[in-house]
């Protein structure tokens, strides 16, 4: 008589550490497979590029120097639109500009620009470009200043 329970408890322990390892490999399965929601910076692409290559990918692209009107006036980019980062109306003439195309920005030396950017891309658009090193690395490899 003992036997045959003991029989009946080993079969019960068996069934339910099969279920429990069925359900770890399962649990363990979903959670490697599965990733979490992108925030609005993981959706837009930000790209960090060197002098040259912005220069090559921003021909007849939105260009937005996010410096102050004084740094401005003292050299900038050809075709760049001064946008101050500072001023309060920053987020709002930024989103003026079409998500769905590119858009470039620098500053002085890459500072402003990183946060910038992610401002940029939480309002949707698409593709950020930053200058690497600001316009102070772009002088540095004696690329052409407008004054």
């Amino acid at each position: 008589m003992w036997l045959g329970t003991f029989v009946k408890n080993q079969k019960h322990i068996n069934m339910k550490l099969k279920l429990g390892i069925i359900l770890f490999v399962l649990f363990i399965s979903i959670g490697c497979n599965s990733k979490p929601p992108l925030n609005e910076q993981e959706k837009a692409a930000i790209h960090i590029v060197k002098p040259t290559e912005f220069k090559e990918k921003s021909v007849n692209q939105i260009i937005i120097d996010i410096r102050t009107p004084q740094e401005f006036n003292q050299g900038h980019i050809e075709g760049a639109i001064n946008i101050n980062y500072f001023d309060r109306s920053f987020i709002e003439e930024i989103g003026k500009y079409d998500r769905s195309k590119p858009i470039f920005l620098y500053c002085r030396s890459g500072n402003r620009t990183s946060s910038a950017a992610a401002k940029v891309a939480k309002l949707g658009f698409n593709e950020v470009y930053d200058l690497q090193g600001g316009i102070m690395n772009w002088s540095k490899e004696n690329l052409q200043i407008t004054k």
